[in-house]
């Protein structure tokens, strides 16, 4: 920005919009890596948690999400692993809880969630993540 003779501001030239931050109503949401059925990691606080799911809606009210307390991933691949009946919890975060939220990505040599668990199961956890009510006993036998 610049001052002219007046003391005024004025703005260098023409706004611009940035594509991921359009109107998600307007249906160009295409930019942003956070759609329905990504994999992710979301840091909510009051009270601090993590939660590891699959996005099932993103919206300025929230996040909904397919998934479980990450505190809890190893218990749901032991229970997966053994053929264990389990649930995922669907559940809506406010935003003003989501502290933060980041792609569910290898970093370095450390693999992903999906990846530990792809390999100690054998399963591809978006799948079950993204069904509308995970059957093991089916994923089992796609395996």
């Amino acid at each position: 920005m610049r001052v002219n003779t007046m003391g005024r501001l004025h703005s260098p030239g023409p706004t611009a919009t940035i594509p991921s931050m359009e109107n998600p109503a307007s249906g160009s949401s295409s930019g942003s890596p956070f759609r329905p059925g990504t994999m992710v990691v979301a840091t909510l606080a009051n009270p601090r948690e993590k939660f590891w799911g699959a996005i099932l809606a993103l919206s300025p009210e929230g996040l909904s999400l397919r998934g479980i307390e990450l505190a809890s991933f190893e218990d749901l691949v032991v229970l997966v692993k053994d053929g264990e009946p389990f649930s995922l919890g669907v559940v809506f975060f406010p935003m003003h809880r989501l502290e933060r939220m980041e792609l569910d990505l290898p970093d370095g040599n450390i693999p992903s969630l999906s990846q530990r668990f792809t390999g100690k199961t054998g399963l591809d956890p978006a799948t079950l993540l993204r069904a509308d009510s995970p059957d093991l006993r089916a994923a089992w036998e796609h395996r």
